[in-house]
């Protein structure tokens, strides 16, 4: 490929470098923000033979050019065209910018919430334990305290610290919000407890005379302030999320507008100065009481709803929670949940029961996969996957057994809708928020209890037996055997160490080898099941995907690291047979820029089968919020007639047989390549 030749065809097709407002790249194709797409000439692009394809995702147009060769034409655009350079986060700002407001909005919304949740989880269960002690008729006409005395000084502690994440929410929230709205955090810190300040009226007591009375007859001081001729209340945002996201948001806008006007130490002493100046006045003259009310009308509008459609709106919500998890929109519920605890003035949590009862669903759906599947890898994952989600943790059994086998996930959707309908039927709440499970009983309003743990009961049954039956009537969909014809026996777990791989020997017969094994342990899937167009379309190659459970991904083939990524999230191999793959680790995992990825080979570098490439914390790739999924291709497939023997659709463990490379004729042994 004549790359300065593409990079030139590229720039003309798209319309110049004037209409591309950011570039980056990643393993096999240029990341274009476009400024106006009508200026692209699809057409040229199309009959381009260098590249292999194009679409839009993600705000931005990308074009495939493939492995070893999109960094060069890259390059090129750049040095030669003006193209403006950017990081990777910063065109995927540009990006999102541009992209539907609603997937960008709850993204913002995931982002300053997923930092915060931990605390917010350790109060709600500590809030739970004290209700749990307070609470008379749980375990008898009296409470714990009341029966045990001694414990009262404990409870008391146990409140105090239980209450802090809530009471202070504003306080997290404007350091998460100003980190992700780009402004400094400890000025968004200051800002959330400022609006939580001791001489303000607490929020909780606004709608009490008496208490709000008491108060100010306590402080000595006026209940409003005299602000531009208005009358303003002086009244805290305690356990408020959407006032405290507005004030933030603003505050940050401020910020960065001062930093690009003022300079050297002006910038040090005066833009924190008037960024709080400005952002104080406004939070609590005009953003703040607006918010607040539209805060309170959000907050009754969704449970007016829920209450109005009541055992129809129970099962809706019930049915499609386990969806919402696959897609990450879970993860902005908390922003609606906060306002409906009774700490805060609400009338109970309807959210978390029904999760709880989705949660359970797949779980129980897991564990009849357990029990009646004879794959010994697939039993191991679905038991453990099972009693996870049953607690509380889902992924490991939506993702590695009931999506893979989808009738269980289909099964655990239905008996999870008939819990969200008993939730609505007998009005079950939670007082505050926890792990969504068994064990979320704690989190139930007291009296709701007994209801909670039945209705639970009830749809572990009614998802386990559903399973089962399933199972029973379909025998082959769980109960297929693995193949043990892959003959390669993973080393990987003894090999972290690629020091020597210039020395490796090839086994006599790898210049004949034509088989592809898997480098991940995991459950193997086909290209068209990957949630990447360019790879489920087959534009880069034929081959098969696997979704990781755990381990470091190894080499599935003896040859060389032809193309080794410093982020470590894709390699180019060349085996000794001559076919040549691309393993890329994960979707956007570019974007990481190398973190969580621990690279153990170099380009030029001879590997054996099973050796090392790259030691992956999957658990933190998807924390961050990106698919794990990793696609295995050929990328000189036209040198060959094909691939047959595809093992998909059952767990692999590092070294099993994924499929073999056809050759267009018969394969005579060729000697290893030179090192």
């Amino acid at each position: 490929m004549d790359h300065a030749k593409v990079a030139g065809e590229v720039v003309e097709a798209v319309g110049g470098a004037s209409n591309i407002s950011a570039a980056a790249h990643c393993a096999t194709r240029l990341r274009l923000v476009i400024a106006d797409e009508s200026k692209i000439n699809q057409q040229a692009l199309d009959d381009n033979e260098d590249l292999k394809g194009t679409f839009a995702a993600g705000g931005m147009f990308q074009i495939i050019v493939g492995p070893g060769d999109v960094d060069q034409v890259y390059a090129n655009m750049v040095a030669n065209h003006g193209v403006r350079e950017v990081s990777k986060d910063e065109a995927k700002e540009e990006a999102e910018a541009g992209g539907n407001i609603f997937s960008r909005f709850v993204k913002m919304i995931a982002d300053i919430f997923v930092p915060v949740l931990p605390a917010l989880i350790a109060g709600g269960l500590l809030m739970a334990l004290h209700s749990v002690l307070t609470a008379e008729g749980l375990f008898g006409e009296r409470s714990v305290i009341q029966m045990y005395p001694a414990m009262t000084d404990y409870d008391a502690l146990i409140n105090l610290v239980s209450s802090a994440a809530f009471a202070f929410l504003p306080v997290l929230v404007g350091f998460s919000a100003a980190k992700r709205f780009g402004g400094n955090t400890y000025l968004g810190a200051a800002m959330g407890a400022a609006m939580v300040s001791p001489s303000l009226l607490s929020a909780y007591s606004m709608t009490d005379a008496a208490a709000a009375a008491k108060f100010w007859a306590y402080t000595d001081q006026s209940s409003v302030w005299n602000l531009f001729g208005l009358e303003v209340s002086k009244v805290g945002y305690q356990a408020m999320v959407i006032p405290t996201l507005v004030v933030t948001w603003i505050m940050c806008l401020i910020e960065k507008s001062l930093h690009k006007v003022l300079k050297g130490t002006a910038d040090f002493l005066l833009t924190p100065l008037i960024t709080l100046l400005i952002t104080g006045f406004l939070a609590f003259v005009v953003v703040g009481p607006i918010t607040r009310e539209l805060s309170n009308y959000l907050t009754y509008g969704i449970n007016w709803a829920y209450t109005t459609l009541g055992i129809f709106g129970g099962l809706i919500f019930g049915f499609f929670y386990s969806a919402i998890v696959v897609t990450g929109l879970h993860q902005s519920f908390p922003a609606i949940e906060i306002p409906l605890l009774p700490s805060n003035g609400g009338v109970g949590d309807f959210i978390f029961p029904i999760a709880s009862m989705a949660n359970v669903a797949q779980g129980a759906a897991a564990l009849a996969v357990f029990f009646k599947t004879r794959d010994a890898k697939l039993k191991g994952l679905a038991g453990a996957g099972g009693v996870s989600a049953v607690f509380g943790i889902t992924e490991p059994a939506i993702f590695g057994v009931n999506l893979r086998l989808r009738w269980p996930f289909f099964i655990g959707m239905a008996a999870a809708g008939v819990g969200g309908a008993g939730v609505a039927l007998l009005d079950v709440r939670s007082q505050a928020l926890g792990a969504a499970g068994l064990v979320g009983l704690v989190s139930i309003v007291p009296t709701s209890i007994p209801r909670y743990l039945a209705l639970e009961g009830l749809v572990f049954i009614l998802a386990f037996v559903g399973v089962f039956a399933y199972a029973t009537a379909r025998s082959r969909s769980l109960t297929d055997d693995v193949d043990d014809a892959g003959t390669a026996v993973s080393k990987a777990d003894a090999q972290l160490d690629s020091g020597t791989t210039s020395a490796v020997e090839f086994p006599r017969n790898a210049g004949a080898d034509l088989s592809v094994t898997a480098p991940i342990h995991g459950i193997a899937i086909s290209l068209s099941e990957v949630g990447d167009r360019t790879f489920a379309s087959g534009v880069l190659g034929p081959g098969a995907a696997i979704d990781p459970v755990e381990g470091p991904v190894v080499s599935p083939v003896d040859g060389e690291v032809l193309v080794a990524f410093p982020t470590g999230h894709a390699y180019g191999l060349r085996s000794a047979s001559g076919i040549e793959l691309l393993i890329h680790v994960g979707m956007d995992t570019v974007e990481l820029d190398g973190k969580y990825f621990t690279p153990r080979v170099a380009a030029g570098k001879r590997v054996h089968r099973g050796q090392v490439l790259v030691e992956v914390d999957w658990a933190a790739v998807t924390r961050a919020g990106y698919r794990t999924t990793t696609p295995v291709v050929v990328s000189n497939a036209a040198s060959f007639a094909g691939i047959v023997d595809e093992h998909v659709g059952r767990i692999v463990e590092r070294g099993d047989a994924l499929y073999t490379v056809e050759a267009i004729e018969p394969v005579a042994a060729r000697p290893p390549a030179s090192a």
